[in-house]
């Protein structure tokens, strides 16, 4: 007990003397600081100022001081996007491929990239070309950081002046900066973004390589990049070689290629050159009377009209090797490959003239001016691919980039799921009216047929039918769950666009691409096997070593539905084209189905259809969606199809289209019905391309209309009936006949035709 007692003891004398020491301890720390407040007050009072000279001097720099803390604050936050870019440690090498292009036969077809062989050092490009870019593009280049601050602000005041875009802004560090890393979108965040990967630049890299950069990866037009293989494209020379007509003309694509380019607007590359000649003399680079000469003799251009690219294919195929090449191991340095592609080039030019034909000859009565198609094998390989009607005018590709409405051509996706969900092509659904909220779906002719099958509804394209099957799909979850599962089944195909849920979906009020449409028909064909498409087929060194194959190293198809589903659906697609809104698509002998599609105010066209080779999508429509003068799916879509297929079918195996067969022939015409009667052989069925008129003959012809004009003119004002033929005239009939074909001018005696 005893020690116990003297433990108690010792234990409160210990905690007695530990609260003794925290209360010194705390005395002696506030006693401290309070001493060290008083010192720093009386040192600060020295500082102290009053009155007016506070308000003058020290609160603005108090004010700006914690401004500009919350503004790098801001700078930093602002910063972190753009300098992720910058993350891989190969950012200079991204942009620097070099590809030429082949064909799936391995003909050259064009090529992409930046100019490698004969890499020219920036002390070798002439004087004149670098002065002309300078003074045109960025006349402080060796004096600011980076961004020009006054050219900034010149430009802005100029802009809002004219009201317009009339200056750019852009340093030339700035526009290599978007050029490396970033893309052409015309956004605030863009801009942000440039603004500090060009001071990024600026501490990395010299003046002069960053200007060396500029003149060898800027794109100048004719898919070429960097002013070393515009040089070449353009004049058929080395960018060494280029005198200040041809140096200027250079330098005055760097604002727009597309519109300045020589080889499709001659006149306006010369105007933009004269533009250039006149800031080097305001710049003081030159005098009036040293560009007077490239005045006079203004550069001339390799003429390169009948060379048929594939531009709008090479675009995409580019894109897709860039993606590839970032797949492939760091350690792999090589940067100049040659890429066979899908593309077949007969395909590719039959669309072309396909779309421009129907544009030529349609295009004003339907008020439609833009058309896309992508021609796809079932392996997902493009055979084809047109993104508008003239590269020259616009590089926009609509096949890959344009999302459009694809109307009753979605409907097959509705169709699918419900086969899926226990309905068969037979089951029936009352075509009559139907709300979801205030959303009540109307048919085209504002009628309802009562009760249909399935295949009747697709073949007529009732609107109504897929709206109903989404609501069954749904069940006690609501007609939301059943579009899920709609848009479930449409991603197995391969639609990746965004597809958000709105009611109207299942009659194609989602926005899809061309490509994707196309690519996604080919699951019915390929048995129920969805594909991805693709441009690539082999990639290999400049020395010829193999680096990549599809069919080793790409995706594999993947079961995206069951077969016996996938072959129902044809089964039901094919009657759209034998008996339903696509009968101008049918192929004699080829076994065919496909969807219209039609969207609300005539916006959107489409055909979307397939055979057991190929698949095919037509889209037709105005770029600032403005609605066609009551086209439909069934009208120039499908009429185009019809001819781009036909082409394509060409020297191939026609194959059995799973859930249809073997094809049949369309009816005989009356006369041939006749001919048959009376034994005579009918004449077997010509499967070639129809003719058509050829964009020369196009020309040849608006010349000769011309001529007719200026003839009758010339006659109506000095010929009177007692005088012989006027030589005009006379001069007229010889060119009138020269411009035949055959034709011979030796004789002038009447012919009869």
């Amino acid at each position: 007990m005893t020690v116990l007692v003297e433990w108690i003891r010792k234990i409160r004398r210990w905690m007695l003397d530990l609260d003794a020491r925290i209360d010194s301890t705390l005395f002696s720390t506030g006693k401290g600081t309070r001493e060290l407040y008083e010192r720093y007050s009386a040192f600060m009072d020295r500082f102290h100022v009053g009155r007016w000279k506070r308000w003058v001097f020290i609160e603005p720099l108090s004010e700006a001081a914690t401004l500009g803390l919350g503004g790098l604050i801001l700078m930093l936050a602002l910063a972190v996007p753009a300098f992720r870019e910058t993350a891989d440690e190969d950012w200079l090498k991204k942009s620097d491929l070099a590809v030429t292009f082949l064909d799936r036969y391995g003909n050259p077809i064009g090529s992409r990239g930046i100019k490698h062989n004969d890499s020219i050092p920036l002390e070798d490009f002439p004087d004149v070309l670098i002065k002309a870019t300078l003074a045109t593009e960025d006349r402080r280049f060796y004096d600011h950081f980076g961004i020009d601050v006054a050219g900034t602000l010149r430009a802005l005041v100029t802009n809002a002046q004219a009201g317009g875009v009339r200056q750019g802004g852009s340093s030339i560090t700035q526009q290599l900066a978007k050029n490396l890393f970033l893309s052409n979108e015309r956004t605030i965040e863009r801009k942000i973004n440039e603004a500090f990967l060009a001071i990024w630049l600026e501490t990395r890299l010299t003046k002069n390589e960053i200007l060396k950069l500029y003149l060898d990866r800027a794109y100048m037009g004719g898919g070429t990049f960097g002013v070393d293989g515009a040089a070449h494209f353009y004049f058929n020379k080395s960018a060494r070689d280029v005198n200040l007509a041809e140096a200027a003309m250079l330098a005055g694509l760097f604002k727009a290629p597309t519109k300045y380019a020589p080889h499709i607007n001659l006149p306006a590359a010369r105007a933009r050159a004269n533009v250039v000649l006149d800031n080097l003399v305001d710049a003081g680079f030159m005098t009036e009377g040293q560009v007077f000469g490239a005045r006079r003799n203004p550069a001339s251009v390799v003429d390169r009209r009948d060379e048929n690219s594939p531009n709008y294919y090479l675009d995409w195929a580019f894109d897709e090797m860039r993606k590839l090449v970032d797949t492939f191991p760091k350690s792999y340095n090589e940067r100049v490959f040659v890429v066979r592609t899908t593309i077949d080039m007969s395909v590719q030019r039959a669309a072309e003239e396909a779309i421009e034909n129907q544009l030529r000859q349609f295009g004003r009565d339907y008020h439609a001016t833009q058309a896309a198609t992508v021609v796809s094998d079932l392996d997902g390989g493009i055979r084809a691919m047109v993104g508008g009607r003239d590269y020259g005018a616009s590089q926009f590709n609509r096949a890959v980039d344009a999302y459009r409405q694809p109307g009753s051509s979605f409907k097959p996706y509705v169709y699918t799921t419900a086969l899926l969900n226990g309905f068969t092509p037979k089951s029936v659904v009352v075509d009559g009216p139907v709300c979801i909220g205030n959303w009540c779906p109307q048919n085209y002719g504002h009628s309802y047929s009562g009760p249909v099958t399935l295949t009747q509804a697709l073949t007529r394209s009732i609107n109504v039918i897929p709206v109903k099957l989404s609501i069954a799909l749904g069940g006690k979850e609501g007609p939301k769950a059943g579009r899920k599962k709609i848009v479930e089944v449409a991603r197995r195909f391969g639609i990746k666009a965004p597809l958000p849920d709105t009611p109207s979906l299942p009659i194609g009020a989602d926005e899809v691409t061309v490509l994707e449409h196309a690519v996604a028909y080919a699951t019915f064909p390929n048995r129920g096997k969805a594909v991805t498409p693709h441009a690539i087929l082999e990639v290999r060194t400049g020395t010829g070593d193999l680096v990549w194959r599809y069919d080793r190293d790409g995706p594999k198809p993947r079961q995206a539905i069951p077969a016996n589903i996938a072959g129902e659906m044809a089964e039901m697609m094919s009657h759209v084209v034998s008996e339903g809104t696509a009968r101008r698509a049918a192929l004699d002998g080829i076994p065919t189905a496909g969807k219209t599609g039609t969207t609300n105010n005539y916006r959107d066209a489409w055909f979307v259809g397939y055979t057991g080779n190929f698949t095919c999508a037509v889209w037709y429509g105005n770029d600032d969606y403005s609605p066609t003068n009551r086209m439909t799916g069934g009208s120039l879509p499908a009429q185009t199809w019809h001819e781009i297929m036909l082409a394509a079918h060409q020297g191939v195996e026609i194959k059995e289209l799973p859930g249809v067969g073997m094809g049949t022939k369309l009816p005989q015409s009356p006369s041939a019905a006749l001919l048959a009667a009376h034994g005579a052989a009918p004449k077997p069925p010509d499967i070639r391309p129809p003719p058509v008129l050829t964009k020369r003959g196009a020309d040849v012809l608006v010349q000769v209309e011309k001529m007719l004009d200026d003839a009758a003119r010339t006659v109506d004002e000095s010929a009177k009936p007692a005088k012989p033929v006027s030589s005009t005239s006379a001069g007229f009939t010889e060119s009138f006949a020269s411009a035949l074909p055959g034709a011979s001018t030796a004789s002038t005696a009447p012919r009869k035709y």
